[in-house]
């Protein structure tokens, strides 16, 4: 298993710096998430070719290796200017990741739950465009289900991975969506069963606690989605079940540790997040 880091905590660190930065926290591995100076959330790539062939660099005389790119783009949007602009962006992306020399891209679905048809139809005119890409270039896709996606719920992900027919696209649990995608994280694991190659490691509260009244949204009747990324051990998923369906599967993917909460203590986070992740497996 990989156990990579998702800086976006530490965006703020100059894109050269952060290999180093990463060497120092512990990870061998870096899941490249949106960042201004690389690849902006639902914007063109800012980084040029020599930019690119400097952090490869960096990377290599860190010792830290990127496990997978993580862009995020508005492929599946029913608006059609933004699907074909999110097209020419996820290119740029895969000549990105491929110079990298990464074979690993990872993503949301990114359409509307109002619109779901019109949304998995942009879906699959994307997808018809960029396959063919990814398989000529041998870069693997692997996509999750997302709160506010024309598919939230886990099955219904695992299903539709399974509809694209591809050996190079897979399927992410995200364990703080746990509670959007049903709630029981080891049916949503072993229905996946060898498509699960990736996973997202925060933790969450379950909003539907308390008969729906764990969060109160004003106005009533809200349509948003409430979520945290937080430390493991300070929400609500069962972290045993999980690793030990993990182990009942016999994942051996990328783990990446994704906690969003605590920018101002964002490398003592890390470091003990990494802990209880090998914490668990030892234990599991």
């Amino acid at each position: 298993m990989k156990i990579a880091l998702d800086p976006y905590m530490l965006r703020r660190v100059p894109l050269l710096e952060l290999p180093g930065l990463v060497a120092d926290l512990g990870y061998r591995y870096i899941e490249m998430s949106p960042r201004d100076d690389f690849l902006p959330f639902f914007r063109h790539p800012r980084i040029d070719d020599a930019g690119v062939a400097a952090f490869k660099r960096e990377l290599a005389a860190a010792g830290v290796e990127v496990a997978s790119m993580l862009p995020l783009y508005r492929w599946s949007g029913p608006d059609e200017d933004a699907r074909q602009a999110a097209v020419r962006y996820w290119k740029r992306a895969i000549q990105i990741t491929v110079d990298l020399g990464v074979d690993v891209m990872n993503s949301e679905f990114n359409g509307r739950p109002d619109r779901p048809d019109e949304s998995e139809a942009q879906f699959w005119r994307s997808l018809d465009e960029l396959l063919p890409i990814f398989e000529r270039e041998g870069v693997r896709l692997v996509l999750e289900p997302h709160p506010d996606d024309f598919i939230e719920d886990g099955i219904a992900g695992v299903d539709m991975v399974r509809g694209i027919n591809s050996d190079l696209v897979s399927f992410l649990y995200c364990a703080p969506h746990t509670f959007h995608q049903g709630g029981d994280l080891a049916a949503v694991l072993r229905y996946a069963g060898p498509l699960l190659t990736q996973l997202h490691l925060a933790d969450s509260f379950d909003h539907t606690g308390s008969s729906g009244l764990r969060y109160i949204v004003n106005p009533p009747g809200s349509a948003a989605r409430v979520h945290q990324h937080l430390d493991i051990g300070q929400g609500e998923v069962d972290w045993d079940l999980f690793f030990a369906t993990l182990a009942e599967v016999g994942f051996d993917g990328i783990a990446t540790v994704c906690v969003f909460a605590w920018e101002e203590r964002a490398e003592e986070s890390a470091r003990s997040n990494l802990a209880q992740v090998n914490q668990y497996l030892q234990k599991h």
